[in-house]
């Protein structure tokens, strides 16, 4: 039986704030436990998906670029197997995953995704939001910037101001809540599934896990946590995830980030073969 061929493409470092040999060591990790399953891996960095021309048919990749995941899209309307899809990836932008979440029916905080030049005192007020958040809408946090903690309304518009002069037109604003932090990884289709408090393990991107401080340990149905995702996974149209959430002081647990394929950076020895071996049922399929 011939092997399977497959092409591995790795993220941009500019994709990857503060997590650049993270991110490498997930994908190295992948490839490895694939080509043990007797797989070929060919390996391509995102500039490749432009200047190439694939005869794999079957793609896994760990792609941020817009222009890239374009082209991913592009392929896989003419039948290539794309894992995570880049209709996935997109999925995942803020505003795109906030609406989707919300239209599901996904638990997440109260949001409201609102024009970057225009000010937003009078919506916020209306929502009754003072503390809360405001993040990019068009994209993934590169920059610090992307997600950040405002205290009242000025300090909102002149985030929003700085978006609008960086031209990002739309920006996703979340009530803040009050609540253990907890970071997630999961795999669809296999039983992996990993949550911590990043508080104890000083895992951060930007620093900013310091706002809801260190976790109190609030008692919460994990399995419930592991369903929530899934379905969170399925509406977004990803397999290979990971995320934040807030576990209130009553064990409710709301979803606020979710990720198309994380670094794994606290797990990645145990989730590598069972990313490559969902890669390559997928496909075989």
């Amino acid at each position: 039986m011939s092997k399977l061929t497959i092409a591995g493409i790795r993220r941009e470092n500019q994709f990857s704030p503060n997590h650049i040999g993270n991110d490498a060591a997930i994908f190295s990790l992948t490839v490895q436990h694939l080509r043990d399953l007797g797989c070929e891996v060919n390996e391509y960095i995102e500039s490749d998906l432009i200047i190439h021309n694939f005869e794999e048919t079957a793609i896994f990749n760990m792609v941020r670029n817009w222009t890239s995941i374009h082209k991913l899209q592009q392929m896989e309307d003419q039948g290539y197997t794309v894992i995570n899809s880049g209709y996935g990836i997109e999925n995942c932008t803020r505003e795109k995953m906030t609406r989707l979440l919300m239209s599901n029916n996904i638990s997440h905080p109260a949001s409201l995704i609102l024009p970057t030049d225009e000010d937003p005192t009078a919506a916020l007020e209306n929502a009754g939001f003072y503390n809360c958040w405001i993040k990019r809408g068009d994209f993934h946090a590169i920059h610090r910037e992307d997600v950040t903690y405002v205290r009242n309304p000025e300090e909102a518009k002149t985030i929003l101001k700085e978006y609008a002069i960086r031209g990002i037109k739309t920006a996703v604003v979340n009530e803040h809540l009050v609540g253990d932090l907890v970071k997630f990884y999961g795999v669809t289709g296999t039983d992996f599934f990993y949550w911590f408090y990043p508080s104890n393990q000083h895992h951060s991107k930007f620093g900013l896990e310091q706002i809801n401080g260190t976790a109190k340990g609030i008692p919460f149905d994990d399995s419930k946590l592991q369903q929530l995702c899934s379905q969170a996974a399925e509406v977004l149209n990803i397999h290979i995830y990971g995320g934040d959430c807030i576990i209130s002081d009553d064990g409710s647990i709301r979803l606020i980030d979710f990720n198309d394929w994380p670094s794994f950076a606290p797990c990645r020895d145990e989730a590598a073969p069972l990313i490559a071996r969902r890669i390559y049922n997928l496909i075989s399929k």
